[in-house]
């Protein structure tokens, strides 16, 4: 049996950020809360949407690279000190993330760790939580019509904290906000969108409507990501790389891989700034060479869409867009493999790989990205 639904309203065009005011009002918010990062208050860009309000919105700017546990917490002081009433999410997935994390202490109290999804924590959370409208900067994650949240917790672990309850009320998805966003972002975060087609497509959860969208995404990406890399004002490849990190994201409820349970624990090492978009895209040829075996016909699918074979395919697109070559590249280093094995076996991601990985495959994969 599959159980299909499909999942919040999205309000997709260019110019649409300037209605997001209206938007707040039909959600009964009255005071918002927008969540946003250091750099796009910094370019001005955040300024798009304060500047739509009447009264301008309280602001939280401080979103890490990657969301973590004490951002949120000190975002969710700021929505109290404001009384605010709801939640407007301005940038990429981190800050989308972290935007949704602070919903969630809205009807439920900390630590964050008893909502993960591998504690268990789906059945805690319930939907007596404020209004969220997602507003992506970024054509990449999706976490505007994502039911999860990726966050790193007070413990140290990254984990994806999951419920249809966290799927923001409302994505505003607004191409012209990426109109700015450089070249290395727009190919990160397309590899991002890329991936999670990918990966959805693969898995061998039961879910066609999830399938069709993800090859959808897949055919928009492919050819749209090297357009907008190489001309940042290319409007039309702005389009259809927003519509296909859209369409990556509603298609990922059907779940993802060994791909995003590698990188998820790898946002952790160092500093928390390594780019999970890029991850993703390293990681990408050699998951799709171990999972050749337990795909079938869908190999021949995805190299009518790629190129063939579709794992050389992708290392082209990687390379012609400027994804570094390696992991090595990133400061990743071999020492770090051990653990990083270790915890993909435990990521949310790793049921729903068509290919079920030991400990020591994950650590074949990661050595063939080195």
């Amino acid at each position: 049996m599959a159980i299909i639904n499909y999942l919040t309203r999205v309000a997709f065009d260019f110019g649409e950020v300037v209605k997001t005011p209206a938007y707040a009002a039909e959600l009964s918010i009255a005071t918002p809360l927008v969540v946003t990062d250091p750099g796009l208050t910094e370019i001005g860009l955040v300024d798009r949407l304060l500047d739509a309000f009447d009264v301008r919105p309280a602001l939280f700017d401080a979103t890490p690279a990657n969301p973590t546990e004490d951002a949120v917490l000190a975002a969710f002081d700021v929505y109290r000190a404001n009384a605010c009433d709801g939640i407007i999410a301005f940038g990429g997935g981190s800050s989308i993330d972290l935007a949704k994390g602070v919903r969630l202490l809205t009807g439920h109290p900390p630590p964050l760790a008893q909502y993960a999804a591998i504690e268990g924590g789906m059945a805690r959370i319930g939907g007596d939580i404020c209004p969220l409208i997602a507003v992506p900067t970024t054509a990449g994650t999706g976490s505007e019509v994502g039911r999860g949240a990726i966050i790193t917790l007070a413990d140290g672990r990254k984990l994806g904290i999951l419920s249809p309850h966290m799927l923001p009320s409302l994505a505003v998805c607004d191409p012209e906000l990426t109109l700015g966003l450089g070249p290395f972002l727009t190919a990160a975060t397309g590899m991002d969108a890329l991936s999670h087609c990918l990966e959805t497509y693969m898995s061998a959860a039961v879910n066609p409507p999830a399938d069709a969208i993800a090859l959808d995404g897949l055919r928009r990406g492919v050819a749209a990501l090297p357009r907008a890399v190489e001309d940042g004002t290319d409007r039309d490849a702005r389009w259809n790389m927003m519509m296909a990190a859209t369409e990556g994201a509603m298609a990922f409820q059907k779940g993802l891989g060994a791909i995003h349970s590698l990188t998820h624990p790898m946002g952790t090492l160092g500093d928390g700034s390594l780019h999970h978009g890029t991850l993703n895209a390293i990681l990408a040829p050699a998951v799709l060479r171990f999972n050749r075996p337990a795909i079938g016909d869908k190999w021949d699918v995805l190299a009518g869409i790629l190129g063939d074979p579709p794992d050389e395919a992708i290392a082209a697109v990687n390379h012609r867009i400027g994804i570094p070559s390696g992991l090595r590249a990133l400061g990743v280093t071999p020492a770090d493999c051990d653990a990083i094995a270790v915890a993909a076996t435990k990521d949310h991601c790793h049921a729903t790989n068509p290919r079920i990985a030991t400990v020591a495959e994950y650590r074949a994969i990661l050595e063939e990205a080195f």
